[in-house]
């Protein structure tokens, strides 16, 4: 039966307000995209993670259960066959993949002693070992592994707490929890290293068991070995001069940067929640960085930022609600490349239990 407008309409409409009233108090409307992503690579079988560009190459982390291989393709047509560094012997994972500007590739293995650092030269056969016997022997386990594009320079970071250098050995080829192939910045972290319901937010004050760990500057031309306290994560500047890497203190994660030469240090963030995962724009000018400022430190909850270095001003690039955001790096001045768990479908509403690439356009 079809009702019709009478006097009583304005009882109905209030009915109906009260009936409404606590969907819209509970609904979670979806945010507007600051800036549109696009999906870069994705594959059902695979997590792609840490993308890495330098000159017209992209390197990328692949990982399936217990295989760890390192990939690069041509970054204007990523899903072309490219070139693959896979295990040469029974239970090698390749891992910390690093995109040089004459098509070489950085990574660590564990084929050679516990793990350590090399680079293919981008042509022929052969595999160059980076630093030194320290690494072979075991002394350092080398970490988030960077170079400058010219693979001069490269940097990697290391625990020398002893309980956590041999969990490291064994986790490097087995991942205690998947979320920490996407969010490798938690490994030095007692209360995000091992898989949690509930995290405890990154914020000041938030109790951390393990011991910080140390950042190397490794230079081939000369061997030198240098070493910052309480730092991880670095990532060098174009022109190799400066170093941007995550720092710790209290609970807490900022961004700092430094001359490669050790002066000039600077704190560039001191946000009350964490910043990680920094990468220099190509003009040397800005930085994009992971943060969980806007989820109030919710570990999972990550989003990409940019800071312009001379100003200071800081701009939010990716909103996704729930979307876990990480590994970015600049294709160019205008386009940063990332991984994300986000739903291939509806990527700033749902997500996954994937890592793939994506990419957005700032400009």
């Amino acid at each position: 039966m079809k009702l019709k407008w009478t006097r009583i309409a304005s009882l109905v409409v209030i009915t109906l307000a009260a009936i409404a009233e606590p969907i819209l108090v509970h609904a979670k409307a979806v945010e507007k995209e600051l800036f549109p992503v696009d999906l870069v690579l994705s594959d059902k079988k695979h997590d792609l993670t840490y993308p890495s560009i330098a000159g017209t190459h992209l390197v990328y982390n692949e990982h399936y259960i217990g295989d760890f291989s390192v990939v690069r393709v041509p970054v204007d047509q990523p899903d072309m066959q490219g070139k693959r560094v896979d295990a040469t012997m029974l239970n090698e994972a390749l891992r910390e993949g690093v995109a040089l500007s004459n098509g070489g590739i950085g990574y660590t293995s564990n084929r050679i002693g516990p793990i350590s650092a090399w680079f293919w030269q981008g042509h022929g056969d052969v595999h160059v070992a980076i630093a030194n016997m320290a690494l072979f022997r075991g002394g350092l386990i080398p970490w988030h592994l960077n170079a400058t594009a010219d693979a001069s320079i490269w940097c990697f970071d290391a625990s020398l707490q002893k309980i956590r250098h041999n969990q490291l050995l064994n986790e490097f080829a087995r991942l205690p929890n998947r979320e920490l192939i996407g969010q490798d910045w938690r490994i030095y972290n007692s209360n995000y290293s091992i898989y949690n319901t509930v995290y405890r937010d990154t914020k000041t004050g938030t109790k951390n068991k393990l011991d910080s760990p140390y950042l190397f500057i490794f230079k081939r031309s000369n061997s030198e070995l240098s070493m910052i306290p309480n730092a991880f994560g670095g990532a060098f500047s174009p022109d190799g001069k400066k170093i941007v890497f995550v720092r710790e203190v209290n609970g807490n994660y900022d961004l700092w940067m430094q001359d490669i030469d050790g002066t000039g240090l600077t704190q560039l963030t001191t946000d009350t929640y964490g910043e990680f995962e920094p990468a220099f724009s190509p003009d040397g000018k800005k930085i994009a960085f992971v943060s969980n400022r806007d989820s109030k430190g919710n570990v999972r909850y990550t989003s990409l930022y940019v800071m312009d270095i001379a100003s200071g001003e800081i701009t939010r690039i990716t909103n996704a609600p729930r979307a876990t955001d990480g590994g970015v790096t600049w294709k160019d001045m205008h386009t940063l490349i990332f991984h994300s768990n986000r739903d291939l479908k509806k990527p700033q509403s749902k997500t996954i239990s994937d890592w793939n690439l994506w990419q957005v356009e700032i400009n």
